[in-house]
Parts: structure tokens; C-alpha cells; sequence
């Protein structure tokens, strides 16, 4: 077994530790877990099963002290590498790696990796419902669903694997290469984690450092990536160079049409580019657009992301909750063809929301803004659109309900993080979508 008797330390105690920890003992390695979280705050369940495997489980400030000999790190995307833990073990010299890492050197199988502020989960979703239609069995995981690591464990019979990757795993990956790699996009995000949009940027480029000229990158046009090694597949739904391009109301391969957008269930342009890759992720890897198609137009998109709630006296009410930074409300702003009422706001994660003032000037009537980010986006948006702000999610939807006029929309597209309100994202969807069931006329 690779790590026999190798003594590994596993930074995290949450999906990705937990499953990393679990995959280490396999291979026959001590493993201990460590997590600066008390351990009354982890899952129970967690903790006792790593114990019941023999696995050492150290939590709260006693994992920062801990100063037991390790021959190796595994950190899980969730702890900051700079954080009183990272530092504590980083400063040691012993080989770190991620969870995406391990879960690469054990999985032995071909890997389509998919990275972007923006898009990843949906066409991480697209591709794995089209390969698995189009007869290439394979698995939605790594940022989304489950870890990497849980998944080569389990040793599937598994054609390729489909992993939406962020810039977290992606800081500590040393041999990752996937066959095929899907550059969607890029933005300012994790301002709170990286200390200038450069780190955030350079952390996500990594993606193409161990790909060679045997490799694909599926990579958006519109975007200047420097020194990709494998061969380069465009696309985009704004310039006209690219190998998959917008046209007539179609996306287009090298001139010919190959899917009509009216027979999809997606809208909007960030959605059209999530296609575009999905299609060229499908032709590196053989298959026809005959073969694709219908997978793609069967698609449904997931919750939280556009989700049209409801219709309430001509208003209707959009849940975009998934929208954790400016470039998703961007594109939701744009999406949009009615005056909005905009709820916005929540965890400050370092960035300022005056980029979108043209924007919101031109197609918003009214905001309401929630959470630690409310005072500072009224002062970026103050005198382009009315600002009020609301004091719970709850006091939102009804200030929303009151504000808007028939044939308008109201539209729940955050722009940051959750975690200053809510458990995730999907929690404060969840809680949107419930509060508008409850309004009445």
C-alpha cells in the first residue's frame, strides 16, 4: 500500500479531511485528524467514525499545539494555509499536499477538471449528465458532491471522472493533470482569503501547470491565459473567433450550427458559455453533437441559481442565492429584461460593490441590502438607485413585496458569502424561497 506505516497528519475535520483521513488508513497510514473547531462543534458521527478505524482525532487548540512527528501533511481546501493551524505544520518543512492531490495520485483514472469564479457546479452538472448519457460512465465530484478522495476509494467501475475544482484545492495540488481542463471564467472573489486579486487569480491558473501537449483546455476566449502547454479549445458568446461561438440564436462550431438555445432549459449568457464548454469537453473526448444534445436540452437547472419562485400579482420573484460574488449578480443583472427590485448583500469578504453601479443604475429601480456588507454597497450605490436596508432576510422579502410594482421583478442575488446569516448558501435560498411561498397578495 502506498503510505504503509507513513505517520500523515490531515489538517480539517469536515468532507474533505474526513474523506482524505478515511483513504490515508486505507493505504495503510497513521492518521490523525487535527481541526482548530472544538470538538463539540464537529458531527459526532464524524469523529466517532474516524475513531473506530483507529484514526486520532485532535480539535480546538490542542491541534495547533500539537507537536507530534509527521512525515507528511494533507490540508483540506477549507483550512487557510496562513491560519494558526496551516502555519503551525507549513513551518515544519514536511511535504503538504491537498485533498484534491491525494485523491488524484489514488484515483487512476482520467480527469476533467473544472475551474471558475463562476459556471463551475452547473457545468460540472451538465458534463457528468452528458457523459453518463452518452454511455462514459462517470461522477460529479470534488468541489461539488464528494470529495475527490471518497470517490477513489470506492473504486467505481468509472470511465473518466468530472471534478469542479477551486482555487483552495488547487493552492496545494504538486502532480495534479487533468486530461482535460475548463477555464469558464474569472472575477474578483475570496478577497477575504488571498491578499490581492493576482494570488486569487495565479492559484486558479494552476489548473494548466502539470497538463502537456498530449492534454486539452477547453478555455474561454475572452480571457488571457499565459503558457497553456496542452491544445486549446475557445469559446464564447460575445467574440467571433472563438472554435464555439453565439449565432442566430444557436451555438456554433467552427461555422455550423450544433445546438439551438430555444430547445435548452438554460438562460442567460453565462449559461450559453456553460454549454459551449460542455459541447467541447464532449468533442476532446469523442463524442458526436448528435450524441450530446439531447442530454443537454434535457437538462434542469439546480435551485439557488436563477430559480424563478414564484409569480405573485404580476411580480416575480427570482432566487439567485448561489450568487456569491459581483460577476454572478452581473450576469443575473444582465439576465434580467423587467425593472428589478434587488435584495443584496451579506458576508464582507474584501471587495467593493462600486463595479456595478452603471450597471445597477440602468436596470434596478430599488435595492434592499442585508448583512455585514448593507452600509458599505449603499455607500457605493449611493445616489444611482434607492437603497434601503433590511434587518433580516425575512424584513427584506417584505420590504421587496411592498416595493414592487406588477411586471417587475424581485431578484435574490446576494453577490458575496452567506456565513454572516446563514449555514450556506442553499440555507439562505432555502429560507428566500420559503418566505416568498408565505407572502400573501
Amino acid at each position: 500500500m502506498r503510505y504503509t506505516d507513513r505517520k500523515v497528519a490531515v489538517l480539517g475535520a469536515g468532507l474533505s479531511g474526513t474523506a482524505a483521513a478515511h483513504l490515508l488508513k486505507d493505504e495503510g497510514a497513521a492518521v490523525t485528524v487535527l481541526d482548530s473547531a472544538e470538538e463539540k462543534t464537529i458531527l459526532k458521527t464524524t469523529i466517532e467514525g474516524l475513531r473506530a478505524r483507529g484514526i486520532e482525532v485532535i480539535c480546538g487548540p490542542a491541534a495547533e499545539r500539537d507537536a507530534a512527528r509527521y512525515e507528511m501533511v494533507v490540508l483540506s481546501p477549507g483550512i487557510d494555509p496562513a491560519s494558526p493551524l496551516g502555519q503551525s505544520f507549513s513551518k515544519r518543512g514536511l511535504e503538504m499536499i491537498g485533498e484534491l492531490e491525494l485523491g488524484w495520485r489514488s484515483c487512476g483514472l482520467p480527469v476533467v477538471a473544472i475551474t471558475g469564479t463562476n459556471g463551475k457546479t452547473t457545468t460540472t452538472e451538465l458534463l457528468a449528465q452528458m457523459l453518463n448519457a452518452c454511455g462514459q460512465k462517470t461522477i460529479a465530484c470534488g468541489n461539488i458532491g464528494r470529495p475527490l478522495s471518497e470517490v477513489a476509494r470506492e473504486g467505481r467501475d468509472l470511465e473518466v471522472l468530472t471534478v469542479e475544482v477551486s482555487s483552495f484545492q488547487l493552492e496545494t495540488i504538486t502532480t495534479f493533470r487533468p486530461s482535460i481542463s475548463v477555464w469558464l471564467n474569472f472575477a474578483p472573489d475570496h478577497l477575504d482569503r488571498y491578499h490581492s486579486l493576482g494570488e486569487y487569480r495565479a492559484a486558479k491558473l494552476r489548473i494548466f501547470d502539470y497538463q502537456t501537449a498530449e492534454d486539452v483546455a477547453v478555455i474561454n476566449a475572452a480571457e488571457s491565459l499565459p503558457g497553456i502547454k496542452a491544445r486549446v479549445v475557445t469559446f464564447s458568446a460575445y467574440e467571433d473567433q472563438a472554435d464555439f461561438r453565439l449565432a442566430g440564436g444557436a451555438i456554433v462550431y467552427k461555422g455550423t450550427p450544433v445546438l439551438r438555445l430555444a430547445d435548452t432549459k438554460l438562460r442567460g449568457s453565462h449559461n450559453i458559455e456553460n454549454l459551449m464548454a460542455t459541447l467541447a469537453v464532449g468533442l476532446a473526448r469523442g463524442l458526436s453533437f448528435e450524441q450530446m444534445v439531447p442530454s443537454l436540452c434535457a437538462y434542469e437547472p439546480r435551485p439557488h441559481r436563477l430559480e424563478t419562485v414564484r409569480e405573485l400579482a404580476g411580480v416575480t420573484y427570482i432566487n439567485d442565492s448561489k450568487a456569491t460574488n459581483l460577476h454572478a449578480v452581473e450576469k443575473a443583472l444582465f439576465a434580467q429584461t423587467r425593472p428589478i427590485v434587488l435584495i443584496a448583500g451579506g458576508k464582507d469578504k474584501g471587495f467593493a460593490y462600486d463595479t456595478l453601479r452603471p450597471l445597477v443604475a440602468e436596470k434596478v429601480r430599488a435595492t434592499i441590502l442585508i448583512g455585514e456588507m448593507a452600509e458599505r454597497i449603499c455607500g457605493d450605490w449611493r445616489g444611482a438607485v434607492p437603497c434601503e436596508i433590511a434587518h433580516s432576510i425575512a424584513d427584506a422579502v417584505e420590504r421587496a413585496h411592498l416595493l414592487a410594482q406588477p411586471g417587475e421583478v424581485v431578484l435574490f442575488s446576494p453577490g458575496t458569502s452567506s456565513f454572516d446569516m446563514f449555514k450556506s448558501y442553499a440555507d439562505r435560498g432555502d429560507q428566500f424561497r420559503a418566505l416568498v411561498h408565505a407572502l400573501k397578495k
